[in-house]
């Protein structure tokens, strides 16, 4: 069962460095910007990136939270307050972007967060889209969820998150469409459990929602498609489930991947979680098929291309 709401979601923004600032507008004057390589090469300025139009794509090529071609490519790691989850713990210290053998392309962000089950001793991590809004056809990714901790004792209510999401809570045109793994279950339930769920309100909440009771444990590949008045949710290309009426997106949302728990259970030792993310991939106003979207996906790394970005601007 999805949460009842996340209180105070967001928005506590990175404080960017001068070169990240200089990045960002560079990028803002001379086109979007190619992410690293994985040889480390320095980021480098695209005039006309590849790809079609009304297209997004990253596989996460960077050399961590501060490198500036993460803020230049529209990308910030979350720090400061609110919630969900432990409120007030959200830091940069788990984000990282190491190499991965089992990772198309070799490479990932990692989304690491730890509990010693007290409040001072939790930290959550989410990485979240800030330069381009998306709003109705084909998100997807590529994700590996854990169900069981890196390291210490299981049985932490953990929630292993991707979601397209509006910037604000109190939005009257208010749009959520979550994935949320919860491998040991969590408000009541008991898991593992992959939850889909549409949102109408976030306060009072108002949402459709359903659960699929399954062992998630690796790589899959998670889709939403937002078109012609439906939102259709589905799992290594195949339809987990489908929203309609008044729980379709209503306005242009970021894009978020998020690692963090649901409460506290129990104290005595360190535990962390891994959540890994491979690849992210949009398209505007299309409904793209898995296929699809991974022959796309093989294509940009077989030209080498690690960021793309043809989303018109509005």
């Amino acid at each position: 069962m999805s949460q009842p709401r996340r209180t105070s979601r967001r928005r506590a923004w990175t404080v960017l460095t001068l070169p990240a600032l200089l990045c960002v507008l560079a990028a803002c004057s001379g086109g979007p910007v190619s992410g690293k390589g994985a040889g480390g090469a320095a980021p480098r300025a695209s005039e006309t990136p590849s790809g079609p139009p009304g297209t997004l794509f990253d596989n996460f090529h960077y050399s961590g939270p501060d490198d500036p071609s993460l803020a230049a490519n529209g990308w910030q790691v979350r720090t400061g307050g609110g919630g969900p989850g432990i409120k007030d713990t959200w830091s940069t210290a788990g984000a990282s972007f190491p190499s991965d053998a089992t990772a198309q392309g070799g490479r990932i962000l990692q989304l690491q967060s730890s509990t010693d089950g007290t409040v001072q001793g939790t930290r959550q991590v989410e990485v979240q889209s800030t330069g381009t809004s998306l709003f109705t056809g084909t998100f997807a990714a590529r994700v590996h969820f854990s169900d069981k901790p890196t390291s210490g004792r299981d049985g932490d209510h953990v929630v292993e998150t991707f979601f397209p999401i509006s910037a604000s809570d109190s939005s009257t045109k208010y749009s959520e469409l979550d994935y949320e793994y919860l491998p040991n279950g969590g408000w009541g339930s008991v898991g593992p459990q992959l939850d889909t769920t549409s949102w109408y309100k976030a306060d009072p909440p108002d949402r459709v929602t359903h659960a699929l009771k399954r062992h998630l444990e690796g790589w899959h590949t998670l889709m939403v498609t937002a078109m012609d008045g439906k939102v259709t949710y589905s799992l290594d290309g195949k339809k987990l489930f489908t929203s309609s009426g008044k729980y379709v997106p209503r306005e242009k949302m970021d894009i978020h991947f998020s690692n963090w728990f649901i409460d506290l259970p129990f104290t005595g030792g360190t535990r962390t979680w891994d959540m890994k993310v491979n690849w992210f991939y949009y398209k505007a106003d299309e409904a793209v098929s898995e296929a699809d979207v991974q022959k796309a996906v093989d294509g940009f790394y077989g030209a080498g291309t690690n960021y793309v970005n043809t989303v018109p601007k509005s």
